[in-house]
């Protein structure tokens, strides 16, 4: 097992009083946690998960032209920081509605994690059949189109998690059979 990779801190702050925080390892603990210099509260900084669909239509993907940075005017699936007080299913759902004005029945269990642990994300696909051709850009995409297998843009892709969410899906979708696909993407340094 490899150490885990070191953030850099995110924490200034103690959201209890305000007050000032220290990077420290506190006692019974092995990592270094944000400790309030007042009121010894312990932050955790833990990964954030995006939730996203691969919706489909018949043998068609449905892409997003994102409207916002990282990767303005670039494709991607329709994804987003989950919510607190939402299921994974119900954010997926929830973000392909705000990114694509579509509505879709998710098919479970959980088609695709992407591990990034270099940014501290987890992505997270669902398989999802859009009900109909009911869909249009969302606040946060320029365009939304249906693209065949042999027409995804793969050059004009913003996320290496798309890229590899889509591999998979294209896979399985020709051998006929979806299976749960796990990927670590790490930071490769030239």
């Amino acid at each position: 097992m490899t150490e885990p990779h070191s953030l850099t801190p995110t924490i200034k702050f103690c959201s209890q009083c305000g007050s000032a925080i220290e990077y420290r390892i506190p006692p019974d603990d092995s990592r270094l946690r944000a400790v309030c210099t007042v009121c010894a509260t312990v932050h955790y900084d833990n990964p954030k998960c995006v939730v996203g669909t691969i919706p489909f239509l018949g043998d068609k993907i449905l892409l997003c032209k994102r409207a916002i940075e990282p990767g303005y005017g670039m494709w991607t699936l329709p994804a987003g920081f989950m919510e607190c007080g939402e299921s994974l299913a119900q954010g997926a759902a929830r973000e392909t509605f705000e990114e694509a004005c579509a509505t879709v029945d998710l098919i479970e269990p959980v088609y695709s994690l992407v591990d990034i642990p270099h940014i501290g994300q987890i992505h997270i696909f669902f398989r999802a059949q859009l009900r109909d051709h009911d869909f249009a850009a969302g606040h946060e995409t320029l365009a939304v189109a249906l693209f065949a297998h042999d027409e995804i843009p793969w050059q004009e892709l913003a996320f290496n998690s798309v890229r590899v969410a889509l591999q998979s899906f294209i896979a399985d979708a020709t051998r006929g059979e979806f299976n749960t696909h796990h990927h670590v993407r790490t930071l490769t340094v030239s």
